[in-house]
């Protein structure tokens, strides 16, 4: 079948956070399994644009409300990344760096929404399935059903839609209600949502299928939401679960250019040495201790604002037994306290402010502990890296995590879990830790190994996509 795939990020074109890195492998596994699978996500300004090649396969325009824009659809000409690539260009809207950030973030992606559907309703064919991933994609289910300009020709096309963060929802005032283009009104409150117009509900309310990134937050959504946990309640019977999965050709230890020293499940010892070897220099830690991480955004979702203060209480309480080290930007309070910290407690903390994707690898490979205590987390892609290259996840049990990360205190357990998101669970939580790089020569490295063997690849979860799919075909 013919799965195409909308999104505002693809890694490598365009990556904020683990969107990207979904819409950037999960196409791919697909065709392996012998689909047609495209993405189709706006022409931002980015490296991989510039070093890369591409053919221009349409040319159009269509309204926002009283605007008339032009927009143009190029594709990537090689097929390097296992799939065909598009990317909608529309001047002065889509033409910049960042993916998010702007004041006309509404206008920017519902014009990209609407050159997309404009786009498909003039093909010879029509897709088997139109996958839509997260709010920026979420009025196109609306757009296929109701609106006249394209229900003619997409209305019997099912539309999937994937959440992968449903905090963020695109919500906006019916003062722009004239950016929706014409439909019978009787319809208006698919778009509806507490008096406004709001993308996520409304893709929720007109797909023929929801799934959100692992089945724990989908069971979440219902009972938290940010306001739509009644939609999620109501809409149960069409909604599901399907657990992410990872990249094993990019994430790989025993070929990734990014790491000193590659190695496989029988040379993790070694191989894992030689990279927390380079770590350790760079950062100024005692390589006899455990080095603990935090990859990701310093926001409270990541429950980054705790750090500070968690990991100031472990160095204290456990007289400085472990090394913690952070990478990640995001709330500038968190990168304040955390950049004192390098001087307070230097020696045993480090950070570095910023995105750095050489640098994530090398500590993915180098480190014996990946920390996520997580307030929300609908599926993690991290726990999944550090698995697969031998590095113990310290996990809060939500979401996906709990979905992933079993504790080592159960049968066949193999993480470190905690039940909330606070100061005193994850300083137990780094005390368990060090306990058990403690107890080194048996049990700890008994389970590096094996967790490296646990298989998170995309097959299976691209199967039950597939299946999803085949369902409302």
């Amino acid at each position: 079948m013919e799965i195409v795939h909308i999104s505002a990020e693809c890694y490598p074109m365009a990556k904020v956070g683990g969107l990207g890195d979904v819409v950037g492998a999960l196409p791919k596994y697909q065709n392996d399994l012998g689909h047609i699978a495209k993405v189709v996500m706006p022409m931002y300004r980015t490296k991989f644009l510039y070093e890369n090649e591409w053919e221009l396969v349409h040319e159009g325009g269509q309204a926002l409300g009283n605007h008339w824009f032009r927009y143009s659809v190029i594709k990537e000409k090689t097929n390097k990344l296992g799939f065909d690539l598009y990317l909608v260009d529309i001047n002065g809207v889509l033409d910049r760096e960042k993916v998010y950030g702007y004041d006309d973030d509404t206008e920017r992606f519902i014009s990209f929404q609407l050159a997309v559907c404009d786009w498909m309703s003039r093909w010879q064919h029509r897709p088997d399935i139109i996958h839509c991933h997260d709010h920026q994609a979420g009025l196109i289910p609306f757009f296929c059903k109701h609106t006249y300009a394209f229900r003619y020709q997409l209305a019997n096309v099912p539309v999937v839609f994937t959440i992968h963060n449903g905090q963020y929802q695109g919500q906006f005032g019916w003062d722009k209600y004239y950016y929706i283009p014409a439909y019978d009104t009787w319809n208006w409150g698919l778009l509806d949502w507490n008096n406004c117009i709001n993308p996520m509900a409304s893709a929720v309310k007109c797909a023929w299928k929801v799934t959100t990134v692992s089945p724990s937050y989908m069971e979440e959504l219902r009972h938290a939401a940010a306001g739509l946990e009644n939609l999620f309640e109501y809409e149960k019977g069409k909604c599901s679960g399907i657990i992410n999965g990872i990249d094993t050709n990019v994430w790989n230890p025993a070929t990734d250019p990014y790491l000193v020293a590659n190695y496989d499940a029988k040379k993790i010892k070694e191989g894992k040495a030689k990279n927390k070897e380079k770590l350790v220099q760079q950062f100024g830690f005692d390589p006899n201790k455990p080095l603990i991480s935090f990859i990701g955004r310093l926001v409270d979702e990541k429950a980054a604002d705790l750090l500070p203060e968690a990991i100031s209480q472990s160095v204290y309480q456990y007289n400085g037994k472990a090394s913690f080290l952070i990478l990640g930007s995001g709330n500038p309070y968190v990168e304040g306290a955390l950049a004192e910290m390098n001087k307070t407690l230097k020696g045993y903390v480090n950070t570095y402010i910023g995105y750095n994707e050489e640098l994530s690898h090398l500590i993915y490979a180098g480190s014996d502990f990946l920390l996520m205590p997580s307030r929300v987390e609908p599926c993690g892609l991290n726990q999944l890296y550090a698995l697969r290259y031998g590095t113990v996840p310290i996990v809060r049990k939500i979401g996906g995590l709990k979905d992933t990360v079993k504790d080592y205190g159960e049968t066949d357990g193999f993480g470190i879990t905690m039940e909330q998101s606070s100061i005193e669970d994850i300083t137990y939580s780094v005390g368990r830790a060090i306990d058990l790089y403690e107890n080194k020569s048996s049990l700890f490295s008994k389970i590096t190994e094996r967790i490296m063997g646990i298989d998170h690849s995309w097959t299976a979860s691209a199967k039950k996509y597939i299946a999803l799919y085949e369902s409302v075909k």
